[in-house]
């Protein structure tokens, strides 16, 4: 085959040997400007139909290879970008690659203006018009949420949705609202409060009650409902010092079918059902447990003094306990007890 331009005999490209093809051809093109969007609110940016967290020369730059353009038959091997920014809404971007045409090796570039359009997310928008579809009621069994385990919770759920949102950022938190007896916190999807609900229950031994109400109609005609999801804490805690069949525990762990008990003074250990827990009776809660100085130790006892009279008291403790300076105590009717 010959070239109809030229006349030089070789394999051709449309007609033409690939000197002639590429003579004066623009190989990749870009648009003379691209606007890419950014939210006003979260500052990402919108790339490919997709909202990303970059800096604006990063998302100028993909902007730009998204929007590249290259002459049929190339294969591209490599595309590069960089950004020179021209004012804080606008940036100047050269764009290159190399790649192979007619197994000829060949490198092209391109160049565009990206300018910034502010606008807001769906996220953001939802967010700041107070979307939500589920609210998770925490609660206590006792009169009122302690401010600790109020504050605890809700930290949890921070985090829980910070992580979940990092790959699906339809997820948040809209709103935290102290409420009396405890916290409502207002989510964006109904299968995430009924995830969290189940997370606090399994992880605190909780009691949960899910109800529904009726909102209005989605755009098919079906209807829509919000939904309330009850976390109502115990009145008992990990560590806590609790009294079961009349024997004095500490409540050394809590899993989804119950909990797991450290009788004092012999130190055996035993379950109790998730059905049962309710039974339990809180004695001292791990925040009030007494701090005993140690004054000796001999083979499976120690030697303290009273926290309250000073008065030197033996109490047992389990093979292979680490005794530091001081340890915890509960006082027991009278006796004093380690809680390990």
């Amino acid at each position: 085959m010959f070239c109809v331009k030229c006349g030089k005999e070789e394999e051709t490209f449309r007609g033409l040997c690939i000197d002639c093809f590429l003579d004066g051809k623009q190989l990749i093109t870009l648009p003379v400007h691209i606007d890419l969007e950014r939210c006003a609110n979260c500052e990402e940016f919108r790339i490919n139909g997709r909202w990303v967290k970059e800096t604006a020369a990063a998302a100028a730059e993909d902007a730009a290879i998204s929007q590249m353009s290259a002459i049929d038959g190339m294969r591209i091997i490599t595309v590069g970008a960089e950004a020179e920014e021209l004012d804080e809404r606008n940036f100047h971007v050269m764009a290159d690659v190399s790649g192979e045409l007619s197994d000829r090796a060949v490198t092209a570039a391109a160049e565009t203006i990206v300018r910034i359009k502010n606008n807001v997310c769906r996220k953001c928008s939802r967010q700041l018009g107070n979307y939500y579809e589920a609210t998770l009621q925490i609660r206590s069994g006792s009169k009122e949420l302690s401010a600790e385990l109020r504050d605890e919770t809700v930290r949890y759920v921070r985090e829980r949705i910070e992580n979940i949102s990092s790959i699906n950022r339809q997820i948040f938190l809209t709103k935290v609202e102290e409420v009396q007896g405890g916290v409502d916190m207002l989510l964006s999807s109904i299968s995430l409060a009924r995830s969290l609900a189940k997370e606090l229950s399994d992880t605190y031994g909780a009691e949960t009650k899910e109800s529904s109400k009726l909102v209005g109609k989605t755009a098919g005609g079906s209807d829509m409902y919000r939904m309330t999801y009850l976390v109502r804490m115990p009145e008992y805690h990990l560590n806590d010092v609790v009294i079961f069949e009349d024997k004095v525990h500490k409540l050394s762990g809590i899993t989804k079918g119950g909990g797991k008990l450290t009788r004092l003074g012999d130190f055996n250990a035993s379950t109790v059902r998730r059905s049962r827990m309710t039974e339990m009776k809180v004695h001292t809660s791990y925040d009030s447990l007494m701090e005993a100085t140690v004054v000796s130790r001999s083979a499976g006892e120690i030697q303290i003094l009273h926290p309250l009279n000073y008065t030197t008291v033996d109490v047992r403790i389990p093979d292979g306990a680490e005794i530091g300076d001081t340890v915890n105590v509960a006082d027991i009717d009278g006796t004093l007890f380690f809680v390990p």
